[in-house]
């Protein structure tokens, strides 16, 4: 005798489920957006014109809140007379600069949603960004996301196309294996990430993903950003990011997906232009990249604290070419 009962219980169990993604489809979803800061005058007012500005359907987003650390420019200012016009907008005021994880520890203890958004203060989300980033947590299973950084800088220059080169590749990376990078979301299952860090996303990952949740790319959810427009400001960035990987796997024994040289240069080749001065220009670029990596990798070694990161004074001042 077949035991039907088993078996009607579980089509039954199987169409709850079915019956609770459509409701959880259906759902609104609140967020709160933490934005990191430190002199951002340059760009500050235009990166909450564009959050003030989101469209969004099923997203809500109920609070903005800027961190300003140690701000000795017109960044305070320019928040507050910003928080008068829309009264999302509140700012938390850091007495000193204490690097961006201690901005999101400020942060994260005051968020009032479940689902948080983080945000530099030198970055413009495109008009739908917010929605595409955080409509995924409808979604029980998706504990973070993270978009697509698209630079601003000028393609026709070494620098230019160097941005564009490095984004490219972080968002073919994406397409294999997960990389956050630029605006994250996540669930908020946690109060603070550790203070001396420099890859805060980086360690944000694990802890999502070892509570069972899943990480996934939203490359319809774009950030404008901009990349260094000098050799010296390059290898800054890429040195901090480097020796923060490499902290973090030492640390907590995690590893990013962009930490194998050998994964990025395959694909690298996979999407190599051969054209002449782009073919040049890719491998003086892997080049300085090499280099970065080297000199994060002796920081490292020396016991380097990157959390408070040197400024690339040319990455400010976003103007979305077009």
């Amino acid at each position: 005798m077949y035991n039907l009962g088993g078996v009607r219980r579980r089509v039954i169990a199987a169409g709850f489920e079915i019956r609770m993604n459509e409701y959880n489809n259906l759902m609104p979803i609140t967020c709160s957006m933490g934005i990191m800061a430190y002199n951002e005058e340059a760009n500050i007012g235009r990166t909450l014109e564009a959050l003030v500005s989101q469209r969004t359907a099923r997203v809500t987003l109920t609070e903005i809140v800027v961190v300003a650390s140690g701000c000795t420019d017109c960044t305070e200012s320019i928040v507050q007379d910003w928080a008068t016009r829309d009264q999302r907008i509140r700012l938390i005021s850091q007495p000193r600069r204490e690097g961006k994880a201690s901005a999101i520890n400020q942060f994260l203890p005051q968020a009032r949603e479940e689902i948080v958004v983080l945000c530099g203060a030198d970055l413009l989300p495109a008009a739908d960004a917010i929605e595409e980033l955080v409509a995924p947590f409808a979604d029980p299973a998706v504990g973070m996301t993270t978009g697509r950084p698209v630079p601003v800088n000028d393609p026709g220059t070494f620098m230019g196309f160097a941005a564009h080169l490095l984004w490219d590749l972080h968002h073919q990376i994406n397409l294999r294996s997960f990389k956050a990078g630029e605006m994250i979301a996540f669930r908020k299952i946690f109060q603070r990430i550790p203070y001396r860090t420099s890859v805060d996303e980086a360690c944000i990952e694990p802890v999502i993903r070892g509570q069972g949740y899943e990480a996934r790319y939203v490359p319809t959810a774009v950030v404008h950003n901009k990349g260094p427009l000098t050799i010296g400001d390059y290898l800054r960035r890429r040195r901090s990011n480097y020796a923060g990987h490499l902290a973090l796997r030492s640390t907590l024994g995690y590893s990013v997906s962009t930490m194998s040289a050998w994964k990025i240069l395959r694909i690298l080749t996979q999407n190599l232009d051969w054209r002449p001065l782009p073919f040049v220009w890719t491998w003086g670029i892997a080049a300085l990249e090499a280099y970065g990596r080297f000199l994060g990798s002796r920081n490292c070694k020396r016991g380097r604290d990157h959390s408070v990161w040197e400024i690339a004074k040319t990455t400010k001042d976003l103007l979305v070419r077009g």
